[in-house]
């Protein structure tokens, strides 16, 4: 499932949904790389 997450106030990201870290962040991954930032609600 894509989901969109935010890093920093001007960097939005989408990728496939890897997991939920325990500080509530999400992470995502984009081809190899993965990335963990604050999700984006619809």
């Amino acid at each position: 499932m894509i989901r969109t997450i935010s890093i920093g106030s001007y960097i939005l990201i989408q990728g496939l949904f890897e997991r939920l870290s325990p500080n509530g962040n999400m992470v995502v991954r984009v081809g190899g790389r993965t990335y963990e930032g604050k999700p984006i609600s619809r």
